[in-house]
């Protein structure tokens, strides 16, 4: 009984180990079947190591995409650059003479013209100095009158040996005399007259008063001067670029006086502020740089260009008679530089590398990689690779044969 109850435990024991081996070695033979192998393994036939390939996948479907065909125009060539907007004048508005202002005739931020009065000096002291000048030039010129008559005299008596020649010589340069204090008291009356003018400070330039330094009943000395209020030029108004040297000197701009279109921008190089031209390349470039300046002027007549400010620039410099354009959003970037997709006439794609001259108006100007009348592809590129089945939005389709699946001949680049 007892040898019969051990001989079911053993039975019992070597079915469970048999049975998961056997189903784990059946499973693991069905597997490997499926792998091809160039050698045949040791549980497995030869024949089925030399299995065929497999059957093709089936072919992808199109990429729907949109394109634009490319254009031979006429490009404007342009430099652009950042610049420091500058007033065309500033001056600092100051007293020529000593005194108290007695008048202040400007509101702060007052537009004014050349030789507006904007504050008074107290006039009085001058104009006495003028009244004083002109009662010494009025004595003076008197005594000259009585020393010519006396000369017509005395010249008359000489040719009766009335008198002696040397009575006659003393009375001429006696008038010589006078004469030349007369020229000076004019002189003196003439710079009296100027201080007297100084009093009143006008507008040395036109343009748009600043804030206001100095207050009414002040005193100002001419040696030591304060400034009233500073007037600044904005029409027109300069702006001066900084441009590399290197790509200025590849266009016909030359050192000295130019002209050249420019159009100021904003940072964004959103808005238009104004159109203007460039008129000097300044004669020497910064060493440390490699930049050169050029200065611009503007009309400014919206005064949307302000002192002190910075406003991007686009110099246009040349002209390119039947360049190839396409539009910007189709030119991608990519580890082996700038390309482009083409759509080409059997409806597929491929990649296209191109050299890209400038941007502009959201067209690309492509010196190199691109004919006129190629179509490049502008939307649904992210799923393109070289030779991908391509369908045209907006463009009915052609019947043709299916094709085979298409090797991935080239990776996605983008």
């Amino acid at each position: 009984m007892g040898l019969n109850v051990k001989r079911a435990a053993k039975l019992l024991i070597g079915a469970l180990v048999v049975l998961p081996a056997g189903y784990a070695a059946y499973h693991f033979r069905t597997d490997i079947k499926s792998l091809k192998l160039p050698f045949a393994l040791p549980f497995m036939p030869a024949a089925e190591a030399e299995q065929g390939p497999a059957a093709a996948p089936p072919p992808r479907p199109p990429v729907a995409v949109k394109v634009a065909t490319a254009k031979a125009e006429d490009v404007p060539i342009y430099l652009t650059g950042i610049g420091t907007i500058q007033a065309s004048n500033t001056v600092n508005v100051q007293s020529r003479v000593d005194g108290e202002i007695v008048q202040i005739l400007f509101q702060e931020g007052q537009d004014v013209k050349q030789g507006d009065i904007l504050a008074v000096i107290d006039p009085r002291p001058f104009q006495a100095q003028l009244d004083q000048q002109l009662a010494v030039r009025q004595k003076d010129q008197a005594l000259l009158d009585g020393a010519q008559i006396d000369m017509e005299r005395y010249d008359a008596l000489i040719k009766t040996a009335a008198i002696s020649r040397q009575v006659v010589d003393q009375q001429h340069a006696l008038v010589e005399q006078y004469k030349a204090q007369v020229r000076n008291d004019d002189a003196q009356i003439e710079y009296a007259r100027t201080q007297l003018g100084f009093t009143n400070i006008r507008a040395p330039i036109s343009g748009r008063l600043g804030i206001r330094l100095v207050d009414q009943g002040n005193y100002v000395r001419a040696v030591s001067p304060t400034t009233i209020v500073t007037v600044t030029q904005l029409q027109p108004i300069s702006v001066i670029y900084t441009l590399a040297a290197v790509a200025v000197g590849q266009t016909r701009l030359s050192l000295g006086q130019t002209e050249a279109p420019v159009v100021a921008l904003t940072a964004d190089n959103s808005v238009e502020l104004d159109k203007g031209t460039i008129t000097l390349v300044d004669n020497q470039v910064d060493q440390a740089s490699g930049t050169i300046k050029l200065k611009a002027s503007f009309p400014n007549k919206a005064l949307k260009l302000w002192p002190g400010n910075f406003a991007n620039g686009r110099i246009t410099v040349d002209t390119r008679k039947n360049a190839i354009t396409a539009p910007a959003i189709a030119v991608r970037h990519g580890p082996r530089g700038d390309f482009v997709w083409i759509a080409k006439a059997d409806d597929t794609a491929a990649f296209r590398p191109v050299t890209v001259g400038q941007i502009f108006d959201g067209r690309a100007l492509i010196d190199k990689g691109l004919a006129r009348g190629e179509r490049v592809v502008t939307d649904g590129y992210y799923r393109l690779e070289n030779g991908s089945r391509i369908t045209i939005e907006g463009q009915t389709p052609t019947a043709k044969a299916q094709p085979t699946a298409q090797p991935r001949s080239e990776p996605r680049v983008d």
